[in-house]
């Protein structure tokens, strides 16, 4: 199949970009590789990402013309972000009065969510900004990927790539998820903060956590023939920093490159029997940690892991609002208590902008089993962030609805989430996923080392 450039697409009646017959129906893993001149549209039509530079008909999406490229005036590194866009106004507003103007801006999902809670979820719409930027040698590794990275292995492995996403031009729906998987957040990472899952009377414990994250991949000069020695994409250490009676409580993962030559690789230190044990359960549906059965491993991130037990198909693109842009909800002003609300997050702090997205679906293989059967991600064009997740149970219902609200974290530069929220529509409760407000800001300047990242090193972490 031959990768093919779209400038012009119309909106069909679901509201989808139609790209191309072979484009929409590409569930299969074809040879991606592109050619050389197919590369070169990266940076010129497209984004070097692989995203339309110019505008949208109505001007309502602008043209992308670098995202940010400098601090705003009065950040330091180490704060919370400032907004760089403070002056902004509500456009307009949306509540389940008049949610019906608006469908086909809006996933499934999010119109359920003002049906589940119609007199207190809206959506206040503030104009687009185009803002996901990253640095000059990312956009680089991007172009130079596209003409070597494929999938191997029936696409539950990558190799030829490194540093930026490997897919620009996705050919497949399993393309478009690596793009996600591999999305560049610098090279290692440090971070505090927490998560909870109010009750439905808004009631909340906050589960402190302190998280270190180590990118083989990402570092600057990374060559995919090392990477694919090691077979190490990322390591991730996880620890319960409170409440007490959790306290100590540690997870590490070894991510790989080839997940059937080596599966992730998963540890637990647990405080009551002051041990380091395997944890090969730790993928795919079983419970996330301090959950409280609202979320699954593998939405963690909004989705994460080993793509084998779906099958992945590229729907096309779509205009969305999502949100995006959150800095008003990222803020050291905002406490906890202001944020978390009964039934959904306080929607005077998010801020809903329109985008274009890539739709990717996936459906469960038969003779395999998930607590998910389907699931629709909706992909920011210019980040590959998936802002939006729908997920569907095995009666095909509505069952979630993941929500990622992005900033730049425009030291590095790079867009990623500030807060992650998934809601369950059956038991009308949610969890939030990284509540920093409170908590020192993300380090993406820590020397982390290897070594910090092994079993003994988990050992010792659970015990201080």
């Amino acid at each position: 199949m031959k990768n093919k450039i779209f400038k012009k697409s119309t909106l069909n009646k679901s509201g989808l970009l139609t790209l191309a017959v072979s484009v929409a129906l590409a569930s299969t893993v074809v040879n991606a590789k592109l050619s050389a001149a197919d590369a070169e549209k990266l940076g010129k039509e497209l984004t070097p990402m692989g995203a339309v530079q110019a505008a949208n008909n109505d001007g309502s999406i602008p043209e992308w013309t670098g995202g940010i490229t400098k601090t705003p005036e009065g950040y330091s590194v180490g704060d919370h972000h400032v907004d760089p866009y403070p002056n902004d106004k509500i456009k307009y507003t949306i509540t389940e009065k008049n949610v019906s103007d608006y469908k086909g801006l809006l996933t499934p999902g999010q119109v359920k969510l003002f049906e589940t809670y119609p007199e207190t979820f809206k959506m206040n719409v503030y104009q687009t900004h185009r803002s996901a930027s990253y640095p000059d040698h990312v956009y680089q590794a991007v172009k130079i990927n596209s003409t070597r990275a494929e999938l191997v292995k029936d696409g539950n492995g990558i190799q030829g790539a490194a540093v930026g996403i490997p897919f620009p031009i996705p050919a497949n729906g399993l393309e478009a998820i690596w793009n996600h998987t591999l999305r560049y957040r610098g090279e290692s990472v440090t971070r505090q903060g927490g998560q909870a899952a109010p009750t439905a009377s808004g009631d909340f414990t906050y589960i402190g956590l302190h998280e270190s994250l180590l990118l083989p991949y990402n570092v600057k000069g990374a060559l995919p023939s090392e990477l694919e020695k090691t077979n190490i994409l990322f390591k991730f250490k996880q620890k319960v920093t409170e409440p007490a009676r959790l306290a100590g409580t540690a997870l590490l993962v070894h991510e790989t490159m080839d997940q059937i030559k080596t599966p992730r690789q998963a540890w637990t230190y647990n405080t009551g029997q002051r041990r380091v044990r395997r944890a090969p359960n730790v993928a795919y549906d079983a419970p996330g940690t301090a959950s409280d059965g609202l979320r699954t491993t593998d939405d963690f991130d909004m989705y994460n892991g080993a793509p084998n037990r779906y099958n992945w198909t590229l729907k096309g693109k779509q205009e969305l609002l999502i949100p995006y842009n959150d800095y008003r909800l990222h803020s050291d002003n905002v406490k906890y208590n202001e944020i978390l609300q009964p039934g959904h997050i306080n929607p005077e702090l998010i801020r809903y902008e329109k985008h274009r997205v890539w739709v990717v679906e996936a459906t469960l293989k038969d003779k395999t089993r998930h607590t998910y059967k389907k699931r629709v991600f909706f992909i920011d064009e210019d980040s590959w962030q998936v802002a939006i997740t729908d997920i569907y149970d095995n009666r095909d219902e509505l069952y979630r609805v993941g929500v990622s609200h992005t900033i730049n974290y425009y030291e590095v530069p790079t867009l990623w989430s500030t807060l992650d929220v998934f809601h369950d529509l059956q038991s009308r409760r949610y969890i939030a996923l990284g509540l920093d407000n409170e908590a020192k800001m993300y380090n993406f300047s820590a020397k982390l080392k290897h070594k910090s990242f092994t079993p003994s090193a988990l050992r010792r972490e659970g015990r201080r």
